[in-house]
Protein backbone atom coordinates (compact mmCIF):
# COMPACT_ATOMS: atom_id res chain seq x y z
CA UNK A 1 0.00 0.00 0.00
CA UNK A 2 1.59 3.62 -0.92
CA UNK A 3 2.26 6.04 2.00
CA UNK A 4 -0.62 8.16 2.64
CA UNK A 5 1.14 11.53 1.32
CA UNK A 6 1.39 9.54 -2.26
CA UNK A 7 -2.26 8.56 -2.02
CA UNK A 8 -3.19 12.36 -1.21
CA UNK A 9 -1.00 14.40 -3.42
CA UNK A 10 -0.57 12.16 -6.33
CA UNK A 11 -3.84 12.74 -7.84
CA UNK A 12 -3.97 16.33 -7.18
CA UNK A 13 0.14 16.58 -9.63
CA UNK A 14 -1.48 14.45 -11.93
CA UNK A 15 -4.43 16.54 -12.64
CA UNK A 16 -2.34 19.56 -13.00
CA UNK A 17 -0.70 18.05 -15.74
CA UNK A 18 -3.36 16.74 -17.14
CA UNK A 19 -5.12 20.00 -17.11
CA UNK A 20 -1.98 21.75 -18.29
CA UNK A 21 -1.86 19.20 -21.29
CA UNK A 22 -5.58 19.96 -21.97
CA UNK A 23 -5.17 23.27 -22.07
CA UNK A 24 -2.24 23.37 -24.01
CA UNK A 25 -4.37 21.42 -26.89
CA UNK A 26 -6.75 23.48 -26.88
CA UNK A 27 -5.00 26.75 -27.53
CA UNK A 28 -2.83 24.78 -30.26
CA UNK A 29 -6.43 23.99 -32.06
CA UNK A 30 -7.94 27.09 -31.92
CA UNK A 31 -4.70 28.98 -32.92
CA UNK A 32 -4.37 26.56 -36.01
CA UNK A 33 -8.41 26.21 -36.54
CA UNK A 34 -8.23 30.15 -36.45
CA UNK A 35 -10.85 31.67 -38.94
CA UNK A 36 -9.62 35.21 -40.75
CA UNK A 37 -11.62 38.19 -40.37
CA UNK A 38 -15.11 37.99 -41.96
CA UNK A 39 -14.35 41.20 -43.81
CA UNK A 40 -11.35 40.14 -45.60
CA UNK A 41 -13.45 37.41 -47.15
CA UNK A 42 -15.31 37.55 -50.66
CA UNK A 43 -18.47 35.67 -51.04
CA UNK A 44 -20.46 35.10 -53.98
CA UNK A 45 -23.57 36.75 -52.74
CA UNK A 46 -25.14 37.51 -49.24
CA UNK A 47 -26.42 34.14 -48.28
CA UNK A 48 -23.05 32.36 -48.64
CA UNK A 49 -21.69 34.84 -46.23
CA UNK A 50 -24.68 34.39 -43.67
CA UNK A 51 -24.05 30.47 -44.28
CA UNK A 52 -20.59 31.38 -43.52
CA UNK A 53 -21.25 32.89 -40.53
CA UNK A 54 -23.69 30.14 -39.08
CA UNK A 55 -21.59 27.44 -40.03
CA UNK A 56 -18.24 28.81 -38.29
CA UNK A 57 -20.48 29.25 -35.02
CA UNK A 58 -21.32 25.13 -35.30
CA UNK A 59 -18.09 24.74 -35.66
CA UNK A 60 -17.20 26.28 -32.64
CA UNK A 61 -19.90 24.11 -30.62
CA UNK A 62 -18.08 21.38 -31.63
CA UNK A 63 -16.28 19.00 -29.08
CA UNK A 64 -15.20 16.30 -30.51
CA UNK A 65 -14.97 15.34 -34.50
CA UNK A 66 -13.29 11.54 -34.28
CA UNK A 67 -13.67 11.31 -38.21
CA UNK A 68 -12.65 14.92 -38.92
CA UNK A 69 -15.69 15.51 -40.84
CA UNK A 70 -16.13 19.64 -40.48
CA UNK A 71 -11.74 19.81 -40.42
CA UNK A 72 -12.34 21.32 -44.49
CA UNK A 73 -14.87 23.82 -43.04
CA UNK A 74 -12.60 27.06 -43.34
CA UNK A 75 -12.52 29.70 -45.89
CA UNK A 76 -15.11 31.85 -47.92
CA UNK A 77 -16.22 28.49 -50.00
CA UNK A 78 -19.01 26.94 -47.80
CA UNK A 79 -20.15 24.92 -50.39
CA UNK A 80 -17.11 22.62 -50.37
CA UNK A 81 -17.68 21.93 -46.81
CA UNK A 82 -17.84 18.38 -46.13
CA UNK A 83 -21.24 17.75 -45.40
CA UNK A 84 -22.56 20.72 -47.09
CA UNK A 85 -24.82 20.80 -50.43
CA UNK A 86 -25.50 23.81 -52.47
CA UNK A 87 -27.72 24.04 -54.91
CA UNK A 88 -29.69 27.27 -56.78
CA UNK A 89 -32.00 29.29 -55.09
CA UNK A 90 -36.06 28.70 -54.99
CA UNK A 91 -36.57 31.87 -55.49
CA UNK A 92 -33.31 33.23 -58.48
CA UNK A 93 -32.07 30.15 -59.83
CA UNK A 94 -29.07 31.91 -60.75
CA UNK A 95 -27.98 32.29 -57.02
CA UNK A 96 -26.15 29.83 -55.44
CA UNK A 97 -26.99 28.95 -51.48
CA UNK A 98 -26.88 26.05 -49.02
CA UNK A 99 -29.44 24.07 -49.24
CA UNK A 100 -28.46 20.71 -47.57
CA UNK A 101 -26.35 19.81 -44.64
CA UNK A 102 -26.00 15.62 -44.08
CA UNK A 103 -23.45 15.16 -41.33
CA UNK A 104 -25.18 11.46 -40.36
CA UNK A 105 -22.97 8.99 -39.12
CA UNK A 106 -20.39 11.42 -37.99
CA UNK A 107 -19.79 10.42 -34.38
CA UNK A 108 -19.54 14.27 -33.89
CA UNK A 109 -20.33 15.78 -30.32
CA UNK A 110 -21.26 19.47 -29.34
CA UNK A 111 -24.38 21.09 -29.76
CA UNK A 112 -26.70 23.29 -32.18
CA UNK A 113 -25.98 27.28 -31.98
CA UNK A 114 -29.06 29.44 -32.55
CA UNK A 115 -26.92 30.94 -35.55
CA UNK A 116 -27.75 27.82 -37.67
CA UNK A 117 -31.11 29.93 -38.07
CA UNK A 118 -29.07 32.22 -40.68
CA UNK A 119 -29.33 28.89 -42.89
CA UNK A 120 -32.55 30.05 -44.93
CA UNK A 121 -32.18 28.23 -47.70
CA UNK A 122 -31.79 25.20 -46.27
CA UNK A 123 -34.51 22.38 -47.04
CA UNK A 124 -32.85 19.42 -45.59
CA UNK A 125 -30.73 18.86 -42.11
CA UNK A 126 -29.90 15.42 -41.80
CA UNK A 127 -27.62 14.93 -38.40
CA UNK A 128 -28.27 11.17 -37.48
CA UNK A 129 -26.35 8.74 -35.33
CA UNK A 130 -24.03 11.79 -33.56
CA UNK A 131 -23.82 13.29 -30.15
CA UNK A 132 -25.11 16.40 -30.39
CA UNK A 133 -26.97 16.86 -27.21
CA UNK A 134 -29.15 20.29 -25.70
CA UNK A 135 -32.38 21.62 -27.60
CA UNK A 136 -33.17 22.46 -30.83
CA UNK A 137 -32.40 26.13 -30.95
CA UNK A 138 -35.78 28.52 -31.46
CA UNK A 139 -34.30 30.42 -34.46
CA UNK A 140 -34.93 27.30 -36.80
CA UNK A 141 -38.41 29.04 -36.55
CA UNK A 142 -36.46 30.48 -39.51
CA UNK A 143 -36.15 28.01 -41.72
CA UNK A 144 -39.15 28.11 -43.75
CA UNK A 145 -37.85 25.76 -46.92
CA UNK A 146 -36.71 22.85 -44.04
CA UNK A 147 -38.38 20.05 -46.11
CA UNK A 148 -36.11 17.66 -44.12
CA UNK A 149 -35.46 17.12 -40.10
CA UNK A 150 -33.42 14.45 -39.06
CA UNK A 151 -32.21 14.46 -35.60
CA UNK A 152 -32.80 11.13 -34.77
CA UNK A 153 -29.86 9.26 -32.77
CA UNK A 154 -28.55 11.96 -30.87
CA UNK A 155 -28.55 12.94 -26.89
CA UNK A 156 -31.36 16.11 -27.23
CA UNK A 157 -32.88 16.42 -24.47
CA UNK A 158 -36.15 19.06 -22.87
CA UNK A 159 -39.70 19.01 -24.41
CA UNK A 160 -41.07 18.54 -27.68
CA UNK A 161 -39.45 21.03 -29.96
CA UNK A 162 -42.33 23.45 -30.73
CA UNK A 163 -40.30 24.67 -33.51
CA UNK A 164 -41.29 22.48 -35.81
CA UNK A 165 -44.81 23.83 -35.63
CA UNK A 166 -43.61 26.83 -37.25
CA UNK A 167 -42.09 24.91 -40.27
CA UNK A 168 -44.57 25.29 -43.44
CA UNK A 169 -42.29 23.09 -45.82
CA UNK A 170 -41.40 20.46 -43.52
CA UNK A 171 -42.45 16.93 -44.63
CA UNK A 172 -40.06 14.38 -42.87
CA UNK A 173 -39.85 14.79 -38.84
CA UNK A 174 -37.16 12.43 -37.46
CA UNK A 175 -36.39 12.90 -33.59
CA UNK A 176 -35.75 9.34 -32.46
CA UNK A 177 -33.63 7.83 -30.47
CA UNK A 178 -32.72 11.03 -27.95
CA UNK A 179 -34.37 11.98 -24.74
CA UNK A 180 -36.89 14.35 -25.23
CA UNK A 181 -39.90 13.95 -22.46
CA UNK A 182 -43.13 15.36 -21.98
CA UNK A 183 -45.60 15.64 -23.93
CA UNK A 184 -46.49 16.17 -27.37
CA UNK A 185 -48.54 18.96 -29.03
CA UNK A 186 -51.81 17.85 -31.19
CA UNK A 187 -51.18 20.18 -33.45
CA UNK A 188 -48.24 17.98 -35.03
CA UNK A 189 -51.55 15.86 -36.37
CA UNK A 190 -52.60 18.55 -38.03
CA UNK A 191 -49.49 19.14 -40.05
CA UNK A 192 -48.90 18.23 -43.73
CA UNK A 193 -46.11 16.02 -42.86
CA UNK A 194 -45.22 12.82 -45.13
CA UNK A 195 -43.25 10.92 -42.49
CA UNK A 196 -43.21 11.21 -38.32
CA UNK A 197 -40.77 9.55 -36.14
CA UNK A 198 -41.27 10.15 -32.45
CA UNK A 199 -40.08 6.55 -31.45
CA UNK A 200 -37.35 5.82 -28.53
CA UNK A 201 -37.56 8.70 -26.22
CA UNK A 202 -39.37 9.85 -23.33
CA UNK A 203 -43.13 11.24 -24.35
CA UNK A 204 -46.05 10.92 -21.88
CA UNK A 205 -48.87 11.98 -24.08
CA UNK A 206 -52.32 10.31 -24.82
CA UNK A 207 -52.91 9.92 -28.38
CA UNK A 208 -55.33 12.54 -29.13
CA UNK A 209 -58.46 12.45 -31.43
CA UNK A 210 -57.23 14.20 -34.33
CA UNK A 211 -54.65 11.79 -35.05
CA UNK A 212 -57.31 10.65 -37.99
CA UNK A 213 -56.22 14.22 -39.46
CA UNK A 214 -52.33 13.39 -40.21
CA UNK A 215 -51.88 12.45 -44.03
CA UNK A 216 -48.32 10.80 -42.94
CA UNK A 217 -47.69 7.43 -44.75
CA UNK A 218 -45.53 6.41 -41.80
CA UNK A 219 -46.19 6.80 -38.43
CA UNK A 220 -43.75 5.80 -35.70
CA UNK A 221 -44.49 6.45 -32.05
CA UNK A 222 -42.92 3.20 -30.46
CA UNK A 223 -41.12 2.92 -26.96
CA UNK A 224 -42.54 6.21 -25.30
CA UNK A 225 -45.44 6.24 -22.24
CA UNK A 226 -48.16 7.32 -24.10
CA UNK A 227 -50.88 5.30 -22.26
CA UNK A 228 -54.46 5.46 -23.19
CA UNK A 229 -56.10 4.44 -25.99
CA UNK A 230 -55.58 4.31 -30.13
CA UNK A 231 -58.55 6.85 -31.17
CA UNK A 232 -61.34 5.64 -33.75
CA UNK A 233 -60.05 8.73 -35.50
CA UNK A 234 -57.30 6.46 -36.90
CA UNK A 235 -59.77 5.22 -39.40
CA UNK A 236 -59.80 8.46 -41.49
CA UNK A 237 -55.99 7.65 -42.65
CA UNK A 238 -57.15 4.87 -44.83
CA UNK A 239 -56.04 6.69 -47.81
CA UNK A 240 -52.15 7.41 -46.72
CA UNK A 241 -50.98 5.45 -43.92
CA UNK A 242 -48.18 2.36 -44.49
CA UNK A 243 -46.93 1.83 -41.64
CA UNK A 244 -47.81 2.10 -37.88
CA UNK A 245 -45.82 1.39 -34.87
CA UNK A 246 -47.08 1.20 -31.50
CA UNK A 247 -44.66 -0.78 -29.88
CA UNK A 248 -44.65 -0.61 -25.68
CA UNK A 249 -46.18 2.63 -25.03
CA UNK A 250 -48.33 1.35 -22.61
CA UNK A 251 -51.58 1.61 -24.84
CA UNK A 252 -54.94 0.29 -22.72
CA UNK A 253 -58.50 -0.45 -23.85
CA UNK A 254 -59.79 -2.18 -27.18
CA UNK A 255 -58.44 -1.91 -30.60
CA UNK A 256 -60.77 0.58 -32.61
CA UNK A 257 -62.78 -1.71 -35.45
CA UNK A 258 -62.19 1.63 -37.57
CA UNK A 259 -58.60 0.18 -38.05
CA UNK A 260 -60.25 -2.09 -40.51
CA UNK A 261 -60.20 0.65 -42.92
CA UNK A 262 -56.94 1.37 -43.36
CA UNK A 263 -56.57 -0.58 -46.45
CA UNK A 264 -52.97 0.65 -47.60
CA UNK A 265 -50.98 -0.11 -44.48
CA UNK A 266 -48.71 -2.90 -45.29
CA UNK A 267 -47.37 -2.97 -41.25
CA UNK A 268 -49.14 -2.55 -38.38
CA UNK A 269 -47.30 -3.24 -34.68
CA UNK A 270 -48.81 -2.94 -31.49
CA UNK A 271 -47.11 -5.17 -29.25
CA UNK A 272 -46.28 -4.74 -26.07
CA UNK A 273 -48.94 -2.97 -24.59
CA UNK A 274 -51.89 -3.38 -22.69
CA UNK A 275 -54.53 -4.02 -25.21
CA UNK A 276 -57.90 -6.24 -24.03
CA UNK A 277 -60.63 -7.60 -25.80
CA UNK A 278 -61.41 -9.60 -29.11
CA UNK A 279 -59.22 -8.56 -32.38
CA UNK A 280 -61.68 -6.81 -34.69
CA UNK A 281 -63.42 -8.77 -37.16
CA UNK A 282 -62.19 -5.40 -39.54
CA UNK A 283 -58.85 -6.45 -39.34
CA UNK A 284 -59.84 -9.00 -42.20
CA UNK A 285 -60.72 -5.70 -44.63
CA UNK A 286 -56.91 -4.72 -44.48
CA UNK A 287 -55.96 -6.53 -47.52
CA UNK A 288 -52.48 -5.09 -48.68
CA UNK A 289 -51.05 -6.15 -44.24
CA UNK A 290 -48.10 -7.89 -44.39
CA UNK A 291 -47.04 -7.50 -41.04
CA UNK A 292 -49.26 -7.95 -38.03
CA UNK A 293 -47.61 -8.15 -34.56
CA UNK A 294 -50.59 -7.89 -31.62
CA UNK A 295 -48.05 -10.17 -29.26
CA UNK A 296 -47.73 -9.17 -25.62
CA UNK A 297 -51.33 -7.72 -24.80
CA UNK A 298 -54.23 -9.21 -22.99
CA UNK A 299 -56.36 -9.91 -25.71
CA UNK A 300 -58.78 -12.65 -26.02
CA UNK A 301 -61.44 -14.44 -28.01
CA UNK A 302 -60.87 -15.72 -31.33
CA UNK A 303 -58.13 -15.46 -34.11
CA UNK A 304 -60.89 -15.86 -37.12
CA UNK A 305 -59.92 -17.28 -40.77
CA UNK A 306 -60.26 -13.99 -42.31
CA UNK A 307 -56.89 -12.17 -40.02
CA UNK A 308 -55.31 -15.63 -40.98
CA UNK A 309 -56.55 -15.57 -45.05
CA UNK A 310 -55.06 -11.81 -45.62
CA UNK A 311 -53.58 -12.34 -49.05
CA UNK A 312 -50.26 -10.38 -48.56
CA UNK A 313 -49.43 -11.44 -44.88
CA UNK A 314 -45.98 -12.53 -44.35
CA UNK A 315 -45.88 -12.31 -40.36
CA UNK A 316 -48.44 -12.83 -38.25
CA UNK A 317 -47.46 -12.29 -34.50
CA UNK A 318 -50.14 -12.66 -31.64
CA UNK A 319 -48.10 -14.43 -28.85
CA UNK A 320 -48.38 -14.24 -25.27
CA UNK A 321 -51.73 -12.62 -25.32
CA UNK A 322 -54.81 -15.01 -23.96
CA UNK A 323 -56.58 -16.32 -27.29
CA UNK A 324 -58.89 -19.18 -26.21
CA UNK A 325 -59.48 -20.57 -30.12
CA UNK A 326 -58.22 -20.31 -33.61
CA UNK A 327 -59.47 -20.75 -36.95
CA UNK A 328 -58.80 -23.62 -38.79
CA UNK A 329 -56.58 -21.88 -41.34
CA UNK A 330 -54.57 -20.38 -39.34
CA UNK A 331 -52.59 -23.54 -38.82
CA UNK A 332 -51.81 -24.04 -42.59
CA UNK A 333 -49.62 -20.92 -43.52
CA UNK A 334 -48.58 -21.37 -46.82
CA UNK A 335 -44.99 -20.21 -48.86
CA UNK A 336 -43.34 -17.62 -46.58
CA UNK A 337 -45.78 -16.73 -44.06
CA UNK A 338 -44.79 -17.14 -40.73
CA UNK A 339 -47.06 -16.92 -37.57
CA UNK A 340 -46.11 -17.30 -33.98
CA UNK A 341 -49.41 -18.18 -31.92
CA UNK A 342 -47.25 -19.33 -28.62
CA UNK A 343 -47.88 -18.74 -25.12
CA UNK A 344 -51.72 -18.32 -25.33
CA UNK A 345 -54.74 -20.61 -24.31
CA UNK A 346 -55.89 -22.57 -27.65
CA UNK A 347 -56.80 -26.03 -26.45
CA UNK A 348 -54.46 -28.26 -28.43
CA UNK A 349 -52.02 -26.14 -29.57
CA UNK A 350 -48.36 -26.38 -28.06
CA UNK A 351 -46.15 -24.20 -26.39
CA UNK A 352 -49.26 -22.89 -24.87
CA UNK A 353 -50.26 -21.15 -21.08
CA UNK A 354 -50.74 -22.89 -18.20
CA UNK A 355 -54.11 -23.82 -17.09
CA UNK A 356 -53.72 -21.36 -14.02
CA UNK A 357 -52.71 -18.65 -16.21
CA UNK A 358 -55.76 -19.57 -18.61
CA UNK A 359 -58.34 -19.52 -15.99
CA UNK A 360 -57.14 -16.05 -14.00
CA UNK A 361 -59.15 -12.80 -14.15
CA UNK A 362 -56.04 -11.35 -17.01
CA UNK A 363 -57.77 -14.14 -19.39
CA UNK A 364 -61.40 -13.26 -19.17
CA UNK A 365 -63.27 -12.13 -22.18
CA UNK A 366 -63.38 -8.09 -21.77
CA UNK A 367 -66.78 -5.81 -22.65
CA UNK A 368 -64.69 -3.18 -24.59
CA UNK A 369 -68.47 -1.41 -24.78
CA UNK A 370 -67.33 -0.38 -20.98
CA UNK A 371 -63.85 1.01 -21.57
CA UNK A 372 -63.05 3.93 -20.83
CA UNK A 373 -62.50 4.67 -24.46
CA UNK A 374 -65.85 3.52 -25.81
CA UNK A 375 -67.12 7.13 -25.31
CA UNK A 376 -64.95 8.51 -28.13
CA UNK A 377 -65.30 7.46 -31.93
CA UNK A 378 -64.88 4.27 -32.42
CA UNK A 379 -64.04 2.94 -28.76
CA UNK A 380 -60.60 4.34 -29.48
CA UNK A 381 -60.55 7.81 -26.97
CA UNK A 382 -56.50 9.14 -26.04
CA UNK A 383 -55.85 12.08 -24.29
CA UNK A 384 -55.17 15.41 -25.57
CA UNK A 385 -51.73 17.30 -26.47
CA UNK A 386 -50.78 20.48 -24.96
CA UNK A 387 -50.33 23.84 -26.55
CA UNK A 388 -47.05 25.05 -27.18
CA UNK A 389 -45.61 28.12 -25.82
CA UNK A 390 -45.87 30.85 -28.62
Amino acid sequence: MPPPSRRRFAPTFSFLVLSFLFTSHITIVAAAGAEPDISKLSFENPNLRQAYIALQAWKQSIFSDPFNFTSDWTGSDVCSYGGVFCAPATTNPSVKVVAGIDLNHADIAGFLPEELGLLTDLALFHINSNRFCGIVPRSFKKLKLLFELDLSNNRFVGGFPTVVLSLPSLKFLDLRFNEFEGGVPSQVFDKDLDAIFLNDNRFQFGIPENLGNSPVSVLVLANNNLGGCIPGSIGKMGKTLNELILMNDNLTGCLPPEIGLLRELTVFDVSFNNLQGPLPAAIGSMRSLEQLNVAHNRLTGEVTAAVCQLPRLENFTYSYNYFTKEAAQCGRFGGATVADGEENCIPGKSDQRSVKECSSDAAKPFDCSKSKCAGSSGGGGGGGGFTPNP
